[in-house]
């Protein structure tokens, strides 16, 4: 398998790549800044997979076309959206990287032939209904992020979200076989810098404001994307549960997080 990892010099995406490689995948990491890319491929040394680096700046992406270029030099099977702003160059520059170009990215991936999964890495708040599983004191956190602490960012992020599902609800809605495609909206809570616990809440969680490391953010990047029958908006932070058992589960049950959204509005809202 060939993976295209947006984001390449993302904190997760540091941790994802030498677990993607281990597998014997190949990925090719996206990353803008020349400095960064003897760091990147150092990530590959002793791995069995093949890693190559593309420079290439994510706020140049102004259309699916653009997108598409990048995915048509790469041909991958998988593509993994890690990317975002991450607060830098102001709301114009979120919107630009976190909001347009992942809507881009995710117009052509659905487009592409060669591509049959998608991991776009979202944020367990990325929502506007409070789910039945979550306490008033969660939820009011939450939307105190929405409102006041990361607007911009909330905004963007759902965007992403909502167009994501929309395209793939849409998407099987069309007669005649299609070909195999997963639209998985990975959805973790607060980021930390602490070492993999392996110990997870996946799925549904009722703990809005709950953490989890970047490096577990990886792992169940990882997990997901081995397997062929995981899709859906599936939140994270770390719990009780062994991460194998865990994603396990999710795919079991078809566990999807999206329940209590409005899926038919993004459809009509994208697809009118």
């Amino acid at each position: 398998m060939h993976v295209l990892l947006l984001g390449g010099h993302g904190k997760v995406a540091l941790h994802l790549t030498p677990l993607l490689l281990n597998r014997g995948w190949s990925v090719t990491s996206v990353i803008r800044n020349p400095a960064h890319e003897s760091e990147i491929l150092e990530l590959g040394q002793g791995h069995k997979g093949n890693l190559k680096v593309l420079l290439s700046s994510l706020e140049d992406v102004k259309s699916s076309s653009d997108a598409q270029k990048i995915i048509n030099t790469v041909v991958p099977d998988y593509v993994v959206w890690s990317a975002g702003a991450g607060g830098k160059g102001g709301a114009a520059r979120t919107i630009a990287i976190d909001q347009e170009a992942a809507k881009h990215f995710i117009t052509a991936s659905f487009a592409s032939p060669s591509v049959s999964k998608l991991l776009l890495v979202s944020y367990l708040g990325s929502r506007r209904k409070q789910p039945s599983w979550m306490p008033d004191d969660q939820w009011a956190g939450i939307v105190k992020v929405q409102t006041e602490v990361l607007p911009t960012y909330a905004k963007a992020k759902l965007e992403a979200d909502e167009y994501m599902t929309a395209l793939a609800a849409q998407r099987k809605r069309e007669p005649g076989p299609a070909r195999p495609f997963q639209a998985i909206n990975l959805r973790p809570g607060i980021l930390t810098d602490q070492p993999a616990t392996r110990k997870v809440e996946l799925g549904i969680t009722p703990k809005g404001d709950g953490s989890v490391t970047r490096e577990d953010v990886a792992i169940v990047a990882d997990l997901l994307l081995a397997r062929a029958d995981t899709e859906g908006w599936i939140d994270l932070v770390n719990g009780d549960e062994g991460v194998e058992e865990a994603v396990e589960r999710v795919a079991r049950e078809k566990v999807d997080a999206v329940v209590g959204e409005d899926v038919e509005g993004m459809v009509k809202r994208f697809f009118p």
